[in-house]
């Protein structure tokens, strides 16, 4: 089954490069079974296997999600917006998207309130498949460290006070009704002017998105020997106000100082624990002495955890000052 997980991993990444790209030539079954060696009939069978639902429903709700950013942020006719992501006409592509979202692209230009976009599919993850690391760690950056101060700024999210890690995170949130990954994803990818929105090879696809450790009583034990609760969200401008989605909450964060432990980009697929471990290593390690601040775990502070291969692996953690001359 790896081995299906891995070719159909290849054709996921392969829908969402031919979509940005608008080659719709190779957006078929046919050609990409074809670049893996494959019957169309034997890819299908095992694309619906694995991703719950068949080649042709992805990719229409795939096309939909990239086209749908194009009418909330462009000023282009929905016609060529229709055209460029595959549909035949303006009318086509209305019907599908009011299907898809429940209102029509030119409603929605008025009004982007929140829908649920069909995020990218990953079934090939080596760490949730529990198969580790392939290889040695490549890259040799170390960790960098620095104080930063963090604007005022407003945090969209769900919490969970008894999960432990991002993927235990997920499996008790698939517990909750509308609270599953694919379903808060899909809300949170949909909203626009998010802080740390910055895209990437895999556009539409989780941009902007973090995991976040807030400091309360209420939550678990952490290792890091204080009491919090993990939470899934995006950052958005303090002025922020738009429609925020039934299942989820909105904090303001005032403005603060933060050390930030960063990695640059690595390999996923060789580095992913390694780096983690030497951001762990090196949060456990640091020496506040002479820095004049102490990590600050009051109620209510926030630690914001980025994890972007393609640009880094980084916590932000909240500080505060301390009296000068304090061992």
């Amino acid at each position: 089954m790896y081995q299906w997980q891995k070719q159909i991993q290849i054709i996921v990444d392969n829908i969402d490069l031919c979509i940005i790209q608008h080659h719709d030539e190779a957006l078929t079954l046919e050609f990409l079974s074809g670049t893996l060696g494959y019957s169309e009939f034997h890819t299908t069978r095992k694309f619906k296997q694995i991703l719950g639902m068949p080649f042709r429903d992805y990719l229409r709700l795939r096309r939909l999600a990239f086209a749908l950013k194009e009418v909330r942020d462009g000023g282009r006719s929905f016609l060529e917006i229709a055209i460029d992501y595959g549909f035949s006409s303006h009318e086509a592509f209305t019907r599908a998207f009011k299907a898809a979202y429940g209102v029509t692209p030119r409603e929605y230009r008025k009004n982007p309130k929140p829908v649920i976009l069909r995020t990218k599919i990953n079934p090939f993850d080596r760490y949730f498949l529990g198969l580790g690391e392939i290889g040695m760690m490549k890259s040799e950056e170390d960790i960098k460290i620095y104080f930063v101060t963090v604007p005022a700024h407003k945090f969209l999210h769900i919490k969970n006070y008894e999960s432990n890690g991002y993927w235990d995170f997920w499996q008790k949130q698939s517990l909750i009704p509308g609270q599953d990954c694919e379903t808060i994803c899909g809300l949170l990818d949909s909203i626009k002017g998010k802080l740390d929105d910055y895209g990437g090879s895999e556009i539409n696809s989780g941009s902007g998105q973090i995991m976040a450790y807030i400091s309360d009583l209420k939550g678990r034990l952490c290792d890091w020997g204080f009491p919090r609760t993990e939470c899934y969200g995006v950052r958005l401008p303090v002025d922020y106000e738009g429609e925020i989605p039934s299942q989820m909450l909105m904090v303001t964060i005032p403005q603060a100082e933060y050390l930030v432990f960063e990695h640059g980009p690595f390999l996923y697929d060789q580095e992913n624990r390694s780096v983690e471990k030497e951001i762990e290593k090196a949060m456990a390690d640091f020496e506040f002495s002479g820095t004049g601040y102490r990590f600050d775990t009051s109620p209510g502070r926030i630690i914001y955890m980025y994890h972007d291969p393609e640009r880094f692996f980084k916590y932000i953690r909240p500080v505060h000052r301390v009296p000068a001359n304090t061992p």
